[in-house]
């Protein structure tokens, strides 16, 4: 483990249980066209999260287990805590989704209400990058209407028998690959179906989806309130947030940082939009990518390229990533074949 520890760490597939049909998308960007679409729609990256599901896969459910072995991460975090974090926090947690059908809609709440509610340090604040869609990809943000409490309230109520009477309130927008969106709590929000994502968020897993039915599958009512009574679940939305003014808060354009030596860099989430986490996005090309900061977690979006450092080579395509520890920091480089796109997911302002 010390030679775990002191490289990058790659991890084994860590396919999630969600009550949703998809997984197609990941399957394809990561390209193995031979799988379908199942209820393991999610893989959770660098993951020492445990899901909230309501079928049991085992205690670590959710958790990633480092490459080759049968070490779960959060106990490596926490027998090398040294030389894998370095007194920072690794305080994300990285995902791709993808979505055959429509999500519930849904709200996470802030930190302020997960304190108080389930003695939580962290909310679920949420980035999206799109990476892939499926013809007509849309997603869903904010209100399309002036709506109250009492009306959502029977409205989850009409759910049981009008399937997707939630669509009738929520502001849709095509999906386009490229696209960022920062989700931050109390926002109404909703994957439809066709999307590829790859998400970063504070690292817990509640979600507030006020909705009878997922596909075919019945929401009970500890799964709509994760505990909660119905109406301090619902106090969780922000009933403000209606139609462009919810779109104009929630899309980011990403910005140019640099872009010389064959290597561009540019902010897609930043701590000016939310301390919770970073993102930042790379093309490498002629030049090499010193990896510049760790704890952190890497995504190949595009290309393929190389790991490089004394001693050290790996090769890397799209699809493929892996956490980089505090040990590590400035030690290795990604070097293109062509050309390489790497997405650089950071935790929590320190």
């Amino acid at each position: 483990m010390k030679n775990v520890i002191s490289q990058p760490i790659f991890f084994e597939d860590n396919r999630v249980y969600r009550v949703y049909l998809g997984g197609k998308g990941i399957s394809r960007f990561r390209n193995r066209p031979e799988e379908e679409d199942d209820f393991f729609p999610e893989e959770w990256i660098a993951s020492k999260v445990k899901a909230i599901n309501p079928r049991y896969f085992g205690p670590r459910d959710g958790v990633a287990v480092v490459k080759g072995t049968d070490k779960f991460f959060d106990d490596l975090i926490a027998e090398y805590p040294d030389e894998i974090l370095g007194g920072r926090k690794y305080d994300c947690l990285v995902k791709y989704l993808d979505s055959a059908i429509r999500l519930p809609m849904q709200v996470h709440p802030t930190k302020a209400f997960a304190k108080k509610h389930f003695g939580s340090d962290y909310g679920k604040t949420e980035a999206w990058l799109v990476l892939a869609t499926r013809p007509n990809a849309s997603i869903y943000f904010g209100f399309n209407r002036d709506i109250t409490k009492e009306e959502l309230s029977a409205l989850e109520e009409r759910s049981e028998t009008e399937r997707d009477i939630m669509s009738s309130i929520l502001y849709k927008v095509d999906a386009k690959v490229g696209d960022i969106f920062i989700i931050n709590a109390g926002l109404i929000h909703a994957i439809g179906a066709g999307c590829t994502i790859l998400e970063v968020q504070e690292p817990t897993d509640f979600t507030i989806q006020p909705e009878k039915w997922c596909g075919d599958y019945h929401i009970s009512e500890n799964e709509e309130y994760i505990g909660l009574d119905k109406s301090t679940a619902l106090d969780c939305f922000d009933y403000s947030l209606v139609g462009e003014k919810a779109l104009k808060g929630a899309k980011v354009t990403p910005e140019v940082a640099y872009d010389r030596d064959g290597v561009k860099k540019e902010e897609l989430i930043s701590y000016d939009i939310t301390p919770c986490f970073g993102e930042n996005r790379y093309t490498v090309t002629t030049g090499a990518l010193t990896l510049p900061y760790a704890p952190s977690v890497w995504i190949c979006t595009e290309g393929k390229g190389k790991i490089v450092g004394d001693n050290y080579e790996k090769e890397i395509v799209k699809g493929d990533y892996f956490f980089l520890p505090y040990v590590a920091e400035g030690k290795y480089q990604i070097v293109a074949d062509g050309s390489v796109e790497m997405v650089e997911c950071l935790p929590s302002k320190q």
